[in-house]
């Protein structure tokens, strides 16, 4: 045997026996097996800051305690931090060579849902509301997980920078429950005051889905949403002599009847859409008729020309409820409209793909649209091709457990939602720095 060649056979037998002394084959750094390692090596330490986001939650437009950690869990990592930028946003730049931009996105807003899952975390914060009322606050929308998941991914790609190539731009956006705070950002000049990304990624949990698996659709995702406040006019009396008054309650009982067949009679039935009163609140007493009854309307629909549909209609019908009872024509207002999410269909197959390679291809769902909002379409709209992908948050035992006893499982904006922290974050981890791998491979 040549010099060369038992070299050669040496070199192959020193491999073989590391391999069985390891247990196996070795991770290749950076490969899909290597972030999974490293997610569930670091996952405890990720899981004690999710339970610091859970237990101090901030209401849209208040989040400054949690911005603040965010921004200083990015400092901690050597990424450039930007703070105020849009109100209590965040943006946290990482270079790391040339190549493509990408903008990774989390929201950091809670809900005010007064917590009743009895975990030994719960939040038990308490704030005035709008209105002045003591209300619970909850991440009832796991915005927590979010943050820890984009923290986690921060770690990892700080850490890894051989795996990877170009610009992530770290965006920690205010307000998304109230639909603003992306609109705020770019607004104060997310896209000019720092690089504009070619691609922008976020993920958002999802409470029917089992941990392990991602959710993923191309094109429409997630609907427009619109609030409408309808104020009703009568005019007041005692409920001992109607004749005297116009009964504002009656005429809103009339008005809520006739919205339903805006959708069910207006509509072309292939389009989706959602007209849904959320709230009515009318008189203190009684014996008295009042002066006004206010309603509070939650629309949804995906076209624009559906969009501009509904709310002629509402207007005629609000207007048309007055006249027939004689009464002053109402207020209607609308607002908090939040555009639908439109994932660019070739940047949603080239990621699911990165996906399937590093979860699996039975891990990789297709989601059916849904009508919930989400204001991470405003970014798709300003020209920057976008995705948002979903993340399964609870465990397949515990979604069996419900099915059994014929109870949905609790859905997002729930006091008794919670995720399955430690499967949840990994596979948020592992999936997102595919795909951050899969559009920004290292320069050769």
């Amino acid at each position: 045997m040549s010099t060369v060649r038992r070299t050669f056979a040496v070199r192959i037998a020193v491999c073989c026996l590391a391999t069985l002394v390891a247990g196996g084959p070795t991770r290749a750094r950076g490969s899909d097996d290597d972030v999974a390692e490293w997610a569930k090596a670091h996952v405890g330490e990720l899981v004690e800051l999710y339970r610091h986001f859970h237990q101090t939650p901030e209401l849209s437009l208040h989040e400054e305690q949690t911005a603040a950690r965010m921004a200083g869990e990015m400092k901690a990592l050597g990424i450039e931090v930007t703070p105020k930028v849009g109100g209590h946003g965040v943006v946290g730049v990482l270079k790391n060579g040339a190549g493509t931009t990408l903008m990774l996105r989390t929201d950091m807003d809670a809900l005010p849902v007064v917590e009743q899952t009895g975990l030994v975390y719960a939040s038990k914060v308490t704030v005035p509301d709008e209105s002045g009322m003591p209300t619970g606050v909850m991440h009832a929308c796991a915005h927590d997980i979010h943050m820890t998941n984009l923290i986690g991914v921060a770690r990892y790609l700080a850490t890894h920078k051989e795996c990877w190539s170009g610009t992530v731009i770290f965006v920690c956006q205010p307000a998304e429950e109230k639909g603003e705070g992306a609109k705020s950002m770019l607004d104060a000049g997310l896209f000019t005051r720092f690089a504009r990304p070619d691609y922008a990624v976020a993920l958002h949990v999802d409470s029917t889905l089992p941990t392990g698996c991602v959710g993923y659709r191309a094109g429409y995702s997630l609907a427009n949403v619109d609030s409408v406040d309808i104020t009703v006019k009568g005019r007041g009396g005692h409920g001992a002599y109607p004749h005297t008054t116009i009964d504002p309650i009656v005429q809103a009982a009339r008005l809520i009847l006739d919205l339903q067949t805006i959708v069910s009679r207006e509509i072309d039935p292939i389009n989706p859409a959602v007209v849904t009163v959320g709230s009515i609140h009318g008189g203190a007493k009684h014996n008295v008729i009042a002066d006004t009854c206010h309603l509070q309307l939650t629309v949804r629909s995906y076209k624009d020309e559906v969009r501009q549909q509904i709310m002629r209609a509402i207007r005629r019908k609000a207007e048309a409820a007055a006249d027939a009872a004689g009464a002053p024509a109402p207020e209607v207002e609308f607002s908090e409209g939040t555009p639908a999410v439109h994932n660019d269909p070739e940047l949603a197959e080239r990621v699911a793909e990165a996906f399937r390679r590093a979860l699996g291809a039975d891990k990789v769902i297709p989601s059916e649209p849904s009508m919930g909002g989400e204001d991470f379409s405003r970014y798709g709209l300003a020209g920057v091709p976008a995705f948002m992908y979903r993340l399964g948050s609870v465990d397949a035992k515990r979604l069996e457990g419900y099915a059994r006893v014929g109870q949905p499982a609790p859905s997002l904006h729930s006091g008794v939602y919670y995720p399955d922290a430690e499967p949840t974050l990994v596979t948020g981890i592992v999936s997102m720095v595919s795909a951050v791998r899969e559009l920004m491979p290292p320069a050769r």
